[in-house]
């Protein structure tokens, strides 16, 4: 089944790592600069792409990571809620910076949870 060249094996393995730190760079720094969750998350859901053209097989919990995409949307709608509607971003300004990297953070993993499920759907189920 390994009709891949070693050459592109070993240099996109190379990469994953690359791209995940990339990827929580753009995230973490995305409350002081351009680019955040979305922008991150989607570099995030590249290693999905990587991993499918070392090795084209699907072998990934689509279950798991639905789930971790709903439970991350309820924590994105629940953290607002009682950072800002309780005051507590007045109260204690000197958390917003980490207000923001949270908040960052969770939609990075939902876009990077959205994309791979929107990736593995299309190549492994609707190319058929």
């Amino acid at each position: 089944m390994n009709d891949h060249s070693e050459l592109l094996s070993v240099s996109l393995g190379i990469l994953y790592p690359i791209i995940l730190i990339f990827g929580i760079y753009v995230i973490v720094s995305g409350h002081l600069s351009p680019g955040g969750g979305f922008q991150g998350g989607a570099i995030l859901s590249a290693v999905m792409i990587v991993k499918y053209l070392i090795q084209p097989i699907n072998d990934t919990p689509l279950n798991k990571i639905q789930t971790i995409e709903k439970l991350t949307l309820l924590l994105i709608l629940l953290i607002p809620l009682l950072f800002i509607y309780m005051g507590l971003n007045q109260i204690f300004p000197a958390l917003n910076p980490y207000y923001l990297i949270v908040v960052n953070s969770l939609i990075g993993l939902k876009v990077a949870c959205g994309m791979t499920i929107i990736f593995i759907r299309f190549v492994f189920y609707e190319i058929r």
